[in-house]
């Protein structure tokens, strides 16, 4: 399976927002369910820390948006995993959790996504960049479309070769 990526790492100021990222995916974050793992945010509103302070948590997309359209904090590092709406938490806790401090998979090619059922990947890299991953390929164009100092993450890891 052709998984497809995109790099954020200049242009913006402070890492990453959710918000933006979903008006650039056109909304699709609200197609899935997340696991959100490895979070390191900073949300005011406490029954969002909460969650996000544990080793995991899992939401649908509407409920992810929803806080998002709450209040659209900084996320420092995390990944945030996209699974189809019929694949249940019990298979998908089946796998390692996802990571993003120290994960060296994102830096090799050919990409992959670290969750075997999962469809995208949005991962906010130590406050300096925004990862996108997908195995949709129109999920990563819209989002480089959007975001127009985003790189091909092959091609970035091909660099740095």
């Amino acid at each position: 399976m052709t998984v497809y990526g995109a790099i954020l790492e200049k242009g913006e100021s402070w890492y990453t927002y959710m918000g933006k990222i979903f008006r650039a995916i056109g909304d699709a974050q609200k197609n899935y369910n997340w696991l959100i793992s490895d979070a390191d945010c900073f949300p005011m509103t406490p029954e969002f820390s909460d969650p996000l302070a544990r080793e995991s948590c899992w939401l649908t997309g509407e409920a992810l948006t929803a806080m998002v359209e709450r209040e659209d904090f900084q996320w420092i590092w995390a990944v945030l995993s996209g699974f189809p709406k019929e694949v249940p938490l019990e298979r998908v806790l089946e796998h390692p959790l996802p990571y993003a401090d120290g994960y060296e998979g994102f830096w090799k090619n050919p990409l992959t996504l670290q969750h075997p059922l999962a469809e995208v990947e949005l991962v906010p890299w130590d406050s300096s960049a925004t990862l996108v991953l997908s195995t949709r390929k129109e999920l990563v164009e819209d989002y480089r479309r959007f975001s127009p100092l985003s790189e091909d993450l092959a091609q970035y890891n091909a660099q740095l070769r």
